[in-house]
C-alpha cells in the first residue's frame, strides 16, 4: 500500500506537505515587486517600528554574522547593518524574485560588501554548524511546512551564546480587539492586495495563514525544544504581532 502524504495546511486549507512549499513560492512571487509597498499599506506603516524594536532587543554588534532567514527583500538586514555596519548578513529566501526585488533597492548597493543573498529551503539550510552569531526570521516562520524542523536548523547554524529572534504576527490576548482586528483583516487586506499587487488570493492565504499559527506560550515551547536557552517574548502593539528571543547557550 502505497504511504500516504502528511498533511498541512495552507491558510485555512488541508494539503499535502509535499505542496505546500510550492504553494508558498507561488504567493511570494507573485507579491515580489509589491510586497515592500503593501507592507506599508496593510500596517499603516507600524511594520517599520516592529522591526525598529526588533533591532533595539537584538542590539547588533561589530563583525556579527547575520543570518536572516525568509529575509525576503532585506528589510532586517539592512537594518541591521545600519546598526552594525561592519558586521555581514546573508539573505536567505525561498523565493528568488523577492531576493531580486531586494537587491533592486538602493540600501543593496550600498551595503554591497557586507551582504550576501542566498535562495533555499529553511528546513534545510546549506550553511554548516556554529556559522552565525544571530539568526533572525520576519513573518516567515509561518510559511515554512515544518516550522520545528526550521527552528531546530536554526541551533544548528547559530555558533555557541548565537541569538535566535522572531519577529511575527500572533494573537491579541483581548477578545474583543482580535474580533476587530479580524474584521478589518478578512474585509480589507484581500481586496487591498487587489487593487495594489492585483492579487487577492494571496494576501487572502497570508492573513489566514496568522490565524492557523501557534500563539505566543505555544511557539515559545517550540522554540525550548529546539534546544534553545532564556526563551522570552514581547508583544508588539498588544500582540498583533510578536518577538520571541532565545539563546544558544
Amino acid at each position: 500500500m502505497a504511504k500516504q502524504n502528511n498533511k498541512t495546511h495552507f491558510g485555512f486549507t488541508e494539503i499535502n506537505e509535499k505542496d505546500k512549499a510550492g504553494m508558498v513560492r507561488g504567493v511570494f512571487s507573485s507579491v515580489a515587486s509589491k510586497y515592500d509597498i503593501m507592507n506599508d499599506v496593510m500596517s499603516f506603516g507600524i511594520h517599520r517600528l516592529w522591526k525598529d524594536a526588533m533591532m533595539d532587543w537584538l542590539s547588533p554588534h561589530t563583525n556579527q554574522k547575520l543570518l536572516d532567514v525568509a529575509g525576503g527583500t532585506g528589510d532586517i538586514s539592512f537594518r541591521f547593518l545600519k546598526r552594525a555596519p561592519s558586521a555581514h548578513a546573508t539573505v536567505f529566501d525561498m523565493t528568488q524574485g523577492m531576493l531580486d526585488a531586494g537587491k533592486k533597492r538602493a540600501e543593496a548597493e550600498d551595503m554591497s560588501n557586507h551582504l550576501n543573498w542566498v535562495c533555499g529551503d529553511a528546513m534545510t539550510l546549506p550553511f554548516a554548524d556554529n556559522s552565525f552569531d544571530v539568526y533572525t526570521i520576519s513573518f516567515g516562520i509561518r510559511n515554512v511546512t515544518r516550522p520545528q524542523e526550521a527552528l531546530n536548523e536554526a541551533y544548528r547554524v547559530l555558533k555557541p551564546g548565537g541569538r535566535l529572534m522572531v519577529l511575527e504576527f500572533s494573537q491579541i490576548p483581548n477578545p474583543a480587539m482580535q474580533w476587530a482586528y479580524d474584521r478589518y483583516s478578512f474585509n480589507v487586506i484581500p481586496p487591498m492586495g487587489k487593487l495594489i499587487a492585483n492579487d487577492s488570493d494571496s494576501y487572502q492565504y497570508l492573513v489566514e495563514s496568522i490565524r492557523k499559527f501557534p500563539d505566543q506560550d505555544a511557539f515559545l515551547a517550540m522554540i525550548q525544544n529546539a534546544g534553545f536557552s532564556n526563551v522570552k517574548y514581547r508583544n508588539l502593539s498588544m500582540g498583533v504581532a510578536c518577538l520571541h528571543s532565545g539563546w544558544r547557550i
